[in-house]
């Protein structure tokens, strides 16, 4: 099985994958765990930073008004929505109505300092960068999206 065939057929892409041992995973269940665990690794691995930074701590709530419509602006359009269904483009055609309303949403947060359930997952979805082993896990082959 080392060679990536499995039943007398070639196994390529998102029918095989090579796990952390580089041995060759053909089951659906193998295949998501492996990405599970890779993925997990790297979003939870320390890296080094310098301590030197320092901010100042601000209490309460923001008034980020400005900087909010700024960022609206900025968004890329035509660009997939993420979970909640809204596009940069939904957000966008709110204007101040809907900039107030994300701004006082946040705020909301932060003051009850609960982040509501559905907040803390999100979907990634690997994309084959068209170089190197497809069948290896790892951001040298795949973007993260």
């Amino acid at each position: 099985m080392s060679n990536g065939k499995a039943d007398g057929k070639r196994k390529t892409g998102s029918n095989c994958l090579k796990g952390e041992s580089f041995k060759v995973i053909v089951h659906e269940k193998g295949i998501k765990d492996s990405w599970k665990e890779y993925i997990e690794k790297m979003m939870n691995e320390e890296t080094e930073w310098d301590h030197g930074i320092s901010a100042e701590v601000k209490e309460g709530p923001a008034d980020c008004t400005r900087i909010g419509v700024a960022a609206l602006k900025k968004m890329k359009r035509h660009k997939a929505p993420g979970l909640s269904g809204l596009s940069a483009e939904t957000i966008q055609a709110t204007e101040s109505i809907g900039t107030q309303w994300l701004l006082d949403l946040c705020n909301g947060i932060v003051k009850e300092g609960c982040i509501p359930e559905n907040w803390k997952s999100s979907v990634i979805l690997p994309i084959y960068k068209g170089k190197g082993d497809q069948i290896q896990c790892g951001l040298n082959c795949w973007n993260m999206l």
